[in-house]
C-alpha cells in the first residue's frame, strides 16, 4: 500500500463553542480522490482548511509524507494547490491577469500557457474582460483554470463544482480522473453527484460528537 501523502489522526475541532467532529481519521495516497461529505454546518470547509494548514484550532495530528505537518509547512505548501469555497479572484482584473497573479513565479508558465488553461475552461473569449463583468460560474472557472497548470501532488478543493454548468462539470470530472491516473491526490467537497471512477467518500457523520461530549 502506498505511503499516504497526507494523513490525519485523532482530529477534533470546536467552532463557536460547538464540537464539529471528534477523533477523525483519514489518509490519502497518490492516485486517491477523497470526497468529504456532510450537511451544511458539519465542518467540511473547516476540515479542508485544517488539512491545508490554514486553520490550527484543533486537537490531533496531521502528517505530510509521514512527518508532522508543523515541521515542514513550507515544503507542504509548495506541494499543495488549494482552492477555497470562494473564487478568490480580484473583480477589477481580467481572467488572464488573475491567473497570472495566482501562478506568479511558477516555472515555465507564461501567457501562452495561461491562455491555454483559460481556453480549457471555456473562457478564452473573455480573457481580457474584467471579472466583475463575468457570471458567477465564469468567475469560478477563472479559479479552476489553475488546475490545468498544476503539477502539485495534492489538490484540496472546496465546492469546486459550485455555479458551473453541465459541460464544466463534465470537464472537471475528466480532469480529476486524469489527475488520479497521473498519481496525484485530491481531497474535495461538493454537493454535486460525483462521477469519477475510483473516488472514495468520508462522511463527517461518522465522527460526530456523542451526546455526552456536547456538555
Amino acid at each position: 500500500m502506498p505511503v499516504p501523502l497526507l494523513q490525519a489522526s485523532g482530529l477534533s475541532c470546536e467552532r463557536d463553542d460547538r464540537l464539529l467532529f471528534v477523533d477523525l481519521e483519514l489518509a490519502v495516497a497518490p492516485g486517491d480522490l477523497l470526497q468529504i461529505e456532510g450537511p451544511n454546518g458539519s465542518g467540511k470547509t473547516t476540515l479542508l482548511r485544517m488539512l491545508a494548514g490554514l486553520h490550527t484550532g484543533f486537537e490531533g495530528e496531521i502528517r505530510w509524507c509521514g512527518e508532522p505537518l508543523a515541521r515542514q509547512r513550507e515544503h507542504f505548501l509548495r506541494n499543495l494547490l488549494y482552492i477555497g469555497h470562494r473564487p478568490g479572484i480580484k473583480p477589477l482584473l481580467t481572467p488572464l491577469e488573475n491567473l497570472r497573479a495566482q501562478l506568479s513565479g511558477k516555472p515555465g508558465v507564461g501567457d501562452e500557457q495561461l491562455e491555454s488553461a483559460l481556453d480549457a475552461v471555456a473562457l478564452f473569449p473573455f480573457i481580457h474582460v474584467p471579472c466583475h463583468h463575468l457570471s458567477a460560474g465564469q468567475q469560478r472557472r477563472v479559479a479552476l483554470a489553475a488546475l490545468y497548470l498544476s503539477d502539485e501532488p495534492l489538490w484540496i478543493l472546496d465546492e469546486a463544482f459550485t455555479a458551473i454548468d453541465k459541460d464544466g462539470v463534465a470537464s472537471l470530472e475528466r480532469l480529476l480522473h486524469k489527475r488520479m491516473s497521473a498519481g496525484g491526490a485530491v481531497i474535495l467537497t461538493t454537493h454535486h453527484p460525483l462521477h469519477v471512477d475510483g473516488a472514495r467518500s468520508l462522511s463527517l457523520a461518522r465522527f460526530a460528537p456523542a451526546a455526552e461530549d456536547l456538555f
